[in-house]
């Protein structure tokens, strides 16, 4: 097996489950060793109040060929990061990769509710989850990642650039949120350039995470019975490895520079790339959502997978 990740460092802030999981298992299987944080333990459960752990991530990484080390941090607390990243300068001297997938608002999210009947509360707190968390940890990380030539940092988030600015996004806070994301990846390119380092905004498309499986009655097997729910799911749906191969793949290329400050989707990627999702498909998400679902059509992937 190849591991053109083999020797590098990387940080996937958030985890525990979904992307933050896909994306540490496909860094595993590039042989990086992967810093797996979020607040879910075997000894602690998080306000999800899920089954997922950072220690399973952790497990599921050096299974797949790399080095998980599971971190209990909350990326709302400053010295909990700030210790995060001294223990990894401390253990391994380096930071090559970060990805900031922290998000935690999945259940405050209200489809399609006005600013003004949206829950206050949880509205903000959507936003400052998928903001706050990803300042502060690049806040601590960066100075660590930009000691080598070659740093990359990966914003996680919902919708290309190109998708967002012509479509609603849920609620105005979700939009916010996910836009302002977008905004990060591109701030952050600028500030790295000196240094000769990356940054990027990556979106999954539509993910079978553990959250969305069983929101449809269906497991990681038999996802495609959704159908009889969700045609489209069931047509355009990709694994959360898939998006974490999409980063492995941004990982080991050496002209990764040239996509500075740039907006990609994991479907996108993979044509360009050549990885495949785990049955060997490569859903193209965002382009289907453009041209098949907001278009009315009928659930079809015949040429979008």
């Amino acid at each position: 097996m190849e591991f053109p990740l083999r020797g590098k460092v990387a940080l996937v802030a958030g985890a525990t489950r979904g992307a933050g999981r896909g994306t540490a298992v496909a860094l595993g299987e590039a042989g990086a060793v992967v810093y797996c944080t979020g607040r879910t333990t075997k000894g602690r459960t998080s306000d999800y109040r899920r089954p997922e752990t950072i220690e399973e991530t952790a497990a599921m990484v050096s299974e797949a060929g790399g080095t998980g080390i599971a971190v209990a941090v909350d990326h709302f607390n400053a010295p909990e990061v700030e210790a995060l990243v001294r223990r990894i300068e401390d253990g391994h001297g380096r930071l090559d990769i970060l990805v900031n997938d922290i998000w935690g608002g999945e259940n405050l999210i209200q489809w399609n509710t006005p600013l003004w009947e949206h829950d206050l509360d949880g509205g903000l707190r959507m936003l400052h989850g998928a903001i706050d968390t990803h300042l502060v940890t690049s806040h601590f990380a960066l100075p660590l990642l930009i000691r080598r030539p070659g740093g990359l940092v990966v914003e996680m988030t919902d919708g290309t650039r190109e998708y967002n600015t012509t479509h609603y996004r849920l609620s105005a806070f979700y939009d916010l949120a996910k836009s302002a994301v977008l905004r990060l990846a591109f701030s952050q390119a600028e500030e790295l350039k000196p240094f000769g380092c990356t940054a990027v905004a990556l979106t999954p498309g539509w993910m079978r995470s553990e959250m969305m499986l069983e929101h449809y009655g269906v497991t990681e097997a038999n996802w495609r019975e959704a159908a009889a729910t969700n045609p489209h799911f069931a047509a355009i749906s990709e694994s959360p490895l898939f998006v974490g191969r999409a980063v492995a793949a941004l990982a080991a290329d050496s002209d990764v520079h040239r996509r500075t400050g740039g907006s990609f989707s994991s479907g996108g990627l993979a044509l360009e790339y050549g990885f495949t999702d785990v049955d060997g498909s490569r859903p193209d998400c965002w382009r289907y959502l453009a041209e098949v679902q907001d278009a009315g059509l009928p659930a079809d992937d015949t040429g979008y997978r």
